[in-house]
């Protein structure tokens, strides 16, 4: 696809454009500090550009605000004591170092057990972690798959998970495979239901128009709350976006 990118200021904002063979224009604002960025289609000047931009200044500058409001987590330093997530819920590690196998173990509803040989750095403690995230993640997904998929009658040929630092699910509708971000292990399941679908949805709607969300309204009439749910948990230094 031919593409030329360049940035222009509006109102004191710098926004990234990007020039496609597509046929409408695309406005998004991206965390963490609230970036905007613009796909449009090869004809449009910058002018028209700019125009289309400051039609938007209000919501931009609200998105931004959002984004700049929202509580953040330091990055992890992987030592007993800290705050890590799963599935919705808040847990206290605890780093323990024993010449065994390492290990992460849930204990209750309030300890996460991090189990690593003494001496391990912090990368490997947290690339121990990430691994069993991992595996953890991708025994929910498969039975959430193929219930949308009954539900539905979509078909999804392939899935797989990946760390994504801008989005928490892509689609590529011609090979119909779905990426699923790591980081929702973290976030309520019926959050990871929801981009699932979200993503499903998109095999048939490459847009988020209205014939999108009448589709999800259709499929999951609570999605607009779970899609708030993945906001309850503090961003961490990188943030994922749908």
């Amino acid at each position: 696809m031919t593409t030329e990118k360049h940035r222009i200021e509006v109102s004191g904002i710098t926004v990234e454009i990007t020039r496609k063979k597509i046929k409408n224009l695309h406005l998004g604002v991206y965390p963490p500090e609230g970036r905007v960025r613009v796909s449009a289609p090869l004809f449009l000047d910058d002018d028209a550009i700019r125009l289309a931009i400051i039609s938007r200044l209000k919501w931009i500058r609200k998105q931004q605000k959002k984004f700049l409001d929202q509580d953040r987590q330091s990055q992890r330093e992987m030592i007993t004591g800290e705050t890590h997530f799963f599935q919705g819920r808040r847990y206290r590690l605890d780093l323990i170092e024993a010449d065994l196998p390492p290990r992460v173990c849930l204990r209750g509803t309030t300890t996460m057990e991090l189990r690593v040989r003494p001496g391990t750095g912090r990368e490997k403690r947290e690339e121990i972690l990430y691994a069993w995230y991992r595996k953890q993640l991708k025994e929910q997904i498969p039975p959430l798959i193929a219930k949308w998929e009954e539900n539905t009658g979509l078909r999804v040929s392939e899935w797989g998970v990946r760390r994504m630092k801008t989005r928490w699910g892509t689609c590529n509708t011609d090979a119909r495979r779905i990426w699923i971000n790591l980081e929702l292990v973290k976030r309520y399941p019926l959050c990871l239901e929801y981009i699932i679908l979200h993503e499903m949805v998109h095999l048939i709607e490459r847009r988020h128009n209205e014939r999108f969300r009448e589709l999800m309204d259709g499929f999951m009439p609570g999605w607009r709350r779970y899609k708030e749910g993945l906001k309850e948990i503090p961003l961490t230094e990188e943030y994922w976006e749908e």
